[in-house]
C-alpha cells in the first residue's frame, strides 16, 4: 500500500541530492509482501553499518519495523513525527526508520525523514548501554 507514498519520497530525496538506493517494490502488487523489503533495506544498512540508513515503509510501519529488527544490530523503529525521529536516533540508535504510509500524510512524512537524518545518536552511557543489551 506504500508505493506511491515511497515514490513520493524518493522524489523528495532526490531533490536534496540525498544519494539513495531504491530496493523496491518498483510497481504495485496486492500481494506483496512489506517483510521481503524490510529484509532487502536491514541486508543493504548492514553492509555499512557506519554510514548506511534505512527507510522502510507500509501501511502501518509496524509490520516492516518488526522484520527490519529481526537482523541482528538492525534496530528499526516507527516514526509518526518529527519529534520522535530524533528522539529513536539520538536515544535508541535507530538505524532503519519505518513509515506509516496509511497514517502519515507526505509532507510529515518528508520532515520526518529530515529529522531522521540530520539526528546523531547520543554516546551517554546509559544509551550506549541499553544499545550494547539490545545488540547481544
Amino acid at each position: 500500500r506504500g508505493i506511491e507514498f515511497k515514490n513520493r519520497l524518493i522524489e523528495y530525496l532526490h531533490e536534496k541530492d540525498i544519494r539513495i538506493e531504491d530496493l523496491g517494490p518498483y510497481q504495485f502488487d496486492p500481494l506483496d509482501d512489506a517483510c521481503d523489503y524490510a529484509k532487502k533495506v536491514s541486508q543493504a544498512v548492514l553492509q555499512n553499518l557506519e554510514n548506511h540508513l534505512g527507510i522502510v515503509i507500509c501501511g502501518s510501519g509496524g509490520a516492516v519495523a518488526m522484520a527490519a529488527n529481526r537482523h541482528k544490530l538492525i534496530r528499526a523503529a516507527v516514526a509518526m513525527n518529527t519529534h520522535q525521529a530524533v528522539h529513536i536516533v539520538e536515544n535508541d540508535h535507530c538505524n532503519v526508520l519505518a513509515l506509516a504510509a496509511d497514517y502519515t500524510p507526505i509532507e510529515e512524512a518528508e520532515k520526518i525523514i529530515d529529522a531522521f537524518l540530520s539526528a546523531k545518536p547520543k554516546n551517554d552511557e546509559k544509551y550506549l548501554r541499553r544499545i550494547r543489551k539490545l545488540d547481544e
